[in-house]
């Protein structure tokens, strides 16, 4: 086959089984790599290479860009203390922990051994919130995860690169030492910069397909632009994410943009995650293959140590943690934040994902015991998704962490203020224009305020839908008795697409992931 009809059964393969992960509540990044390795024993089955140095950037950039742009910066400053800790203390803790075993059973040299550490260091948010997708966990939770997710694929990710330059340049010497100390710093200052200079370049391609091949061109080069420098690149791509994030300017980023660059970078992201888990599989077969019995043997049994080492202590931090939290708040009179449940759920998400393979693939191919690493990789990928990942949802209802309802009422909260600002915004318009206005706004405040009043919103949405679907059919009409044009016709038929979402019931508008 060729390189384009290989992806085209990888794309067919992917989808089949994320319906089926969909149905059971399966964890689809674990059938994925799964399917990766069973692909590749099929006689005739695609080889789908990429160089190492290639992983990175290509899988890593986007995956950043969306999570970093997404994460609200108030949660940093709230959640800072629980922050550090998972993101940088437990990552560096379990890379130590981990460079150990490898020095001592592989004889690894340390710099390897670190490297290896960082690889498996981060929990990936990502494969949590795939097999969560149906519960609303508490808000510290959900932010301390999916903060923690961004900032400790950063910790990771310098501790790797940092390792890297050490291994190739024979050792730490002062040049490579401050070359690294000065990583982190300039590559924070360099994406910031850079943001600045991309709002300026949105305003020139605003609202046009362009703009959206642009942000991911842009993207690409700000990192490629760091490795030359030999800055960091993935702070470098945080801090400008999140300082373009920081304040969204109608004259740079308009609604229409931002609708349609959101379903381009969710769709992107989300492909790219499935081709990484594919290729994971398809490797790890390549390599098995290539060991000799004994040597397998006690690859896997180093795999075994390795994970068992990530697994508790992840959960020894974070437990930790919570148990000193918990004396300092009790000591200074204030409210215990996390419960000993919550805290003991956060260190179970501890599912190695998207980083973890994509670093993986991204060692030269001069690592020592490479083949080794990248199988104690795939392993422990695997073995959290499947054991993590397949009993975190019972363990959220044994927990008692569901929070739909709290959530529902901070929404009707949003709703209400938003409403009321939307009503004095208009309160001196006369006419039937602000009357109708007026009217809608009245009866979304009054569902929001009293629950149990809701029969004039659901009348409202019921006849909006109905004279929607019936200008629909004379638009089609229009267009089989070829009396409107192409272009007259996708507008006006977006234009009701507009107005079907904004009657639609919140669950209703939903994409989900599988």
């Amino acid at each position: 086959m060729t390189f384009f009809e290989s992806l085209l059964v990888l794309l067919l393969v992917a989808i089949a089984l994320l319906q089926v992960a969909r149905r059971l509540s399966l964890p689809y990044p674990a059938m994925l790599a799964g399917a990766g390795a069973l692909v590749a024993l099929i006689p005739g089955a695609p080889a789908i290479s990429i160089e190492p140095s290639t992983y990175l950037a290509l899988f890593i950039v986007p995956a950043l860009v969306d999570a970093a742009y997404d994460f609200p910066p108030g949660a940093t400053r709230r959640f800072l203390a629980p922050l550090v800790t998972y993101a940088v203390f437990a990552v560096v803790l379990t890379t130590g922990v981990v460079a150990w075993i490898a020095w001592a059973l592989l004889g690894l040299p340390l710099a390897a051994g670190i490297a290896l550490g960082a690889i498996v260091a981060p929990p990936d948010a990502a494969a949590a919130s795939a097999v969560l997708r149906k519960f609303r966990l508490p808000r510290r939770t959900d932010a301390v995860l999916k903060g923690e997710s961004l900032f400790n694929d950063a910790t990771a990710l310098l501790l790797f690169s940092g390792a890297l330059t050490v291994l190739g340049d024979g050792g730490l010497s002062l040049p490579v030492g401050l070359r690294i100390v000065l990583a982190a710093p300039g590559g924070l200052l360099l994406g910031i910069l850079w943001a600045y200079v991309v709002r300026y370049v949105n305003r020139l391609v605003k609202d046009t397909l362009g703009g959206n091949v642009l942000q991911f061109v842009l993207a690409y080069l700000i990192w490629i632009a760091a490795v030359h420098l030999r800055l960091s690149a993935v702070l470098c791509v945080i801090g400008f994410a999140m300082t373009l994030a920081r304040k969204t300017d109608p004259a740079d980023f308009d609604a229409r943009m931002r609708v349609q660059s959101y379903a381009v970078w969710s769709s992107v992201v989300f492909t790219l995650n499935v081709f990484a888990f594919l290729l994971m599989g398809m490797q790890a077969r390549s390599i098995v293959m290539r060991m000799q019995g004994t040597h397998l043997r006690e690859a896997l049994g180093f795999a075994g140590l390795v994970i068992l080492a990530v697994v508790c202590t992840r959960l020894i931090v974070v437990l930790g943690f919570t148990y000193l939290e918990s004396r300092w708040e009790s000591a200074n009179g204030g409210n215990i934040t996390a419960t000993v449940d919550q805290a003991f759920f956060v260190g179970w998400c501890g599912m190695r994902g998207f980083v973890t393979m994509t670093t993986a693939f991204a060692l030269p191919v001069s690592f020592p015991h490479r083949d080794t690493v990248v199988l104690t990789a795939f392993s422990v990928v695997l073995a959290t998704l499947v054991f993590q990942g397949l009993t975190l949802a019972p363990l959220v209802r044994l927990l008692k962490l569901d929070r739909s309802i709290e959530e529902t009422r901070e929404l009707a909260s949003a709703r209400v203020v938003m409403a009321n600002v939307g009503l004095a915004s208009i309160a001196d318009q006369h006419g039937p224009e602000a009357e109708n206005l007026r009217y809608r706004l009245s009866v979304k405040l009054q569902r929001c305020v009293e629950k149990t009043n809701v029969v004039p919103l659901d009348r409202l949405r019921e006849f909006g839908l109905t004279a929607i679907k019936a200008e629909r059919t004379a638009l089609e009409d229009l267009r089989g008795e070829d009396k409107i044009g192409p272009a007259n016709y996708l507008g006006l038929q977006e234009q009701l697409d507009w107005n079907e979402l904004t009657l639609l019931r919140d669950a209703d508008r939903q994409i989900e992931e599988i």
